[in-house]
């Protein structure tokens, strides 16, 4: 084959390669686009959580800061507050008190609270809403 006849074909596999490339980077871009946006909000869970304890110290008493990323479902989790504080008091009577004192213990006690509140509201609502939970104070006696 001569080099002028490959000419031809070198600069139209080069097209069909700029044009896959450019309509998968548009594709992924549109994709990019269409995420929803992060508008993080907090909902509180007043009043302070209290509970008894077994072993060692006899009650906890803890505020909760739930956190989402989309601040236009806070009013679903205001809704059903009441549902998510009784998971929450369910998930902490009977814990060990000397337990919930440590580092580990707290972490714990945060990570299983924030399943319990994300099982509640995906029961509720079929989302979970909340992203994460924070304990804004935290007292073991």
């Amino acid at each position: 084959m001569k080099a002028s006849s490959l000419k031809p074909r070198i600069v139209s596999r080069t097209a069909v390669l700029l044009a896959a490339l450019c309509l998968a980077f548009g594709n992924a871009q549109a994709a990019e686009d269409e995420k929803p946006a992060i508008e993080t909000g907090y909902y509180a869970l007043n009043p302070s959580i209290v509970s008894n304890l077994s072993g060692g110290p006899k009650y906890i008493r803890c505020d909760i800061q739930l956190m989402t990323e989309h601040a236009s479902q806070l009013p679903k989790i205001q809704l059903h507050a009441p549902a998510l504080r009784h998971a929450i008091l369910m998930l902490i009577a009977g814990q060990d008190g000397n337990q919930l004192k440590t580092r580990d213990g707290k972490e714990g006690l945060r990570r299983a609270a924030l399943m319990a509140v994300q099982r509640q509201l995906e029961e509720f609502t079929g989302d979970p809403i909340v992203k994460d939970l924070y304990f804004t104070a935290y007292y073991v006696k």
